[in-house]
């Protein structure tokens, strides 16, 4: 019986030991700095966006992945964010995946799941691609919105580039006694963007 008892007790010390590590590794998550390097691969109807010279002047009959998506109601808006984390603390940032929601000047436009260990030591740097995919149907089938991302996506080939407020909300999974336990909410990074980081 005695021996049941400390075994428990040494269980209960290192699950404890563990949820503080990894509640160490959150905190240090949150003080890390994010920065959008880029967004590549950026496709609507399976056409590159950057070809759109004049999304007004579409020709649907040179895009029959758009005009399909047009009768269908499913035009897919693929990307891949590159993500940049720096970790400035003393303590490793550490999380096992996360869920995610991308905004656009506080407009909801996706949400997913980044599977895949993301480690951050102390003063390191690391990318992590978070691949958007979304069914734009209800925004191309707006005008008004039509407009503004036309203006938006032209404005990338100009000399003055247009900005716009990109959210990604996260919420990180740690694993604490071999089991994944979500974080309370969300961490929200708020970083203004320019048209042409499309473009590069």
């Amino acid at each position: 019986m005695k021996k049941i008892l400390a075994f428990g007790i040494v269980l209960l010390v290192l699950c404890g030991c563990g949820v503080n590590k990894q509640a160490q590794q959150i905190a240090a998550l949150e003080k890390c700095k994010y920065k959008l390097l880029s967004a590549e691969q950026v496709t609507l109807g399976g056409t590159n966006i950057a070809s759109f010279s004049n999304l007004q002047d579409i020709n649907l009959a040179s895009l029959p992945g758009l005009a399909l998506g047009l009768l269908t109601q499913d035009v897919p808006l693929k990307a891949r964010l590159n993500l940049e984390i720096t970790n400035p603390t003393s303590t490793a940032a550490a999380i096992n995946d996360f869920e995610y929601k991308v905004l656009i000047n506080n407009q909801e436009l996706a949400t997913g799941l980044v599977n895949q260990l993301v480690d951050v030591q102390p003063g390191g740097t690391t990318v992590v691609p978070v691949n958007v995919n979304l069914n734009a149907y209800r925004f191309i089938s707006n005008k008004q919105v039509m407009q503004e991302v036309a203006a938006f996506l032209q404005s990338g080939t100009d000399s003055v580039a247009r900005k716009g407020m990109l959210t990604l909300k996260i919420k990180p999974s740690i694993k604490v006694a071999g089991a994944l336990v979500k974080y309370p909410g969300f961490l929200t990074i708020d970083k203004e963007i320019s048209s042409k980081v499309l473009f590069k």
